[in-house]
């Protein structure tokens, strides 16, 4: 159901107690909220569309969500992905749309915390309020917007990307805590070292501020002296538990990864293993895997990205516990398979290249000449079909003159890519350099 939670001091946790009420209190995604932010202006007018703040946890998404209704000066409702239904969903906007300012730039804001939880027909059950514009939805996820929210949702909102938190972020929340909490300010607290309390929150806010807080709190004494050992004897535990949302998400997955560039089966499947008992999202898992085999393995073995396509396909449709079997076959394949970067890097120099030449014009013989006018002009003079000559190719210049020459895909190391290499060499003879 639809709440505003009230807590008092002393009961809320340390996160809420301290959580800034004002933008001026906000800390970091100064790319956003900053002086010459995203969304600075649009708070200061009032004027805030639907969007979805995409992040890491503990980067201060619900916070912004709740600062942006403050300075609006909006009605702020929020919703529970986890247990809301359709009828819930339906309840909330009702009241909402009863809240006064309708059709306004004060409609008020609906704010679903881990939207990527909410099924196609919870979401379908939010299009008619945010297009006729009973409410102001703000969503927030962990997860890919693209691959978690419905086309027709996403394409009413902007999409805002939070960045995690630096390591000067993270110490600023912990002298925040000390110097306006009330609690902590009635200690003599006194941060020696800081790297473990960093490293247990793996980046994440709320959760520096809860091991904090328990380490305040298992203190007898009011002077409290943090230091690494102290920090790592009292939660050292918390470290052996696999957390979806945590470090040890990002840790983990990133150690299969690296496993499966790396080529070694066994540590992939290890890394596999840990993620299914900690209940990871099978999609998840795939995801990553589809990305892999286009990114580390590419022309190398074509046969990788059609693998790990169908492997995504098939568990999203099976789910636990028969998904882990595929999952471990696509792993398996993928960490034995040839390796290449080659496209990886070609589609990243192009880019580069993008970004310093801007816009080059596109060759007369290239262009499109759909009209009489733009063949008078010469739209397509020149240009060889391909097919008219031997072995279906024409030597011709497909670059702009600027760039003419410029060498983007450098096929790896591999059976696969040699042959590539030789088929290049073949037609370009000495233009590139294969």
């Amino acid at each position: 159901m639809a709440e505003i939670c009230n807590f008092t001091a002393m009961e809320a946790p340390l996160a809420e107690r301290i959580r800034p009420q004002h933008l001026s209190e906000y800390i970091s995604q100064l790319h956003l909220v900053g002086p010459e932010g995203s969304l600075t202006h649009q708070i200061a007018r009032g004027i805030i569309p639907s969007l979805i703040l995409w992040g890491p946890p503990g980067t201060g998404k619900t916070t912004l969500a709740q600062i942006m209704a403050q300075e609006s000066k909006r009605p702020f409702y929020t919703l529970s992905a986890i247990n809301s239904g359709v009828k819930d969903i339906r309840e909330v906007i009702d009241k909402a749309k009863q809240s006064g300012g309708l059709f306004t730039a004060k409609n008020p804001i609906l704010f679903i915390d881990e939207i990527h939880r909410f099924s196609k027909s919870q979401q379908d059950s939010l299009l008619a309020a945010v297009e006729k514009g009973w409410v102001t939805l703000i969503g927030a996820t962990t997860e890919n917007p693209s691959f978690e929210v419905i086309p027709a949702l996403l394409s009413r909102c902007q999409v805002y990307i939070l960045n995690a938190f630096t390591k000067d972020d993270l110490e600023a929340l912990l002298h925040r805590a000390i110097e306006t909490d009330t609690i902590l300010k009635s200690k003599d607290i006194q941060l020696k070292e800081t790297e473990a309390l960093l490293r247990l929150s793996g980046g994440d806010g709320r959760k520096l501020l809860n091991i904090f807080e328990l380490i305040i709190n298992a203190s007898e004494s009011d002077s409290i002296e943090i230091t690494n050992d102290k920090v790592m004897q009292l939660v050292q535990k918390n470290t052996v538990l696999y957390d979806k949302t945590g470090e040890q998400h990002y840790d983990i997955v990133s150690a299969f990864i690296k496993s499966i560039r790396g080529s070694d089966p066994n540590g992939a499947v290890y890394w596999l293993a840990r993620m299914i008992e900690g209940g990871e999202d099978v999609k998840f898992i795939a995801r990553r895997m589809l990305i892999l085999a286009s990114e580390d393995i590419g022309n190398a073995n074509p046969t990788a990205l059609i693998m790990a396509n169908n492997t995504f396909q098939a568990v999203t449709t099976i789910g636990y516990p028969e998904s882990r079997i595929l999952l471990s076959q696509c792993a398996i394949y993928l960490a034995t398979s040839a390796k290449s970067n080659a496209s990886y890097m070609a589609i990243g120099k192009a880019q580069q290249i993008v970004k310093q030449t801007g816009d080059l014009p596109v060759p007369l013989h290239l262009r499109n000449a759909p009209t009489k006018l733009m063949k008078e002009l010469g739209y397509g003079d020149e240009y060889k079909y391909a097919h008219d000559y031997a072995n279906n190719f024409a030597a011709q210049e497909f670059l702009p003159d600027e760039i003419s020459n410029t060498v983007f895909f450098d096929p790896g190391n591999n059976a696969r890519e040699r042959e590539l290499r030789q088929f290049l060499k073949n037609r370009w003879e000495d233009k590139y350099g294969y």
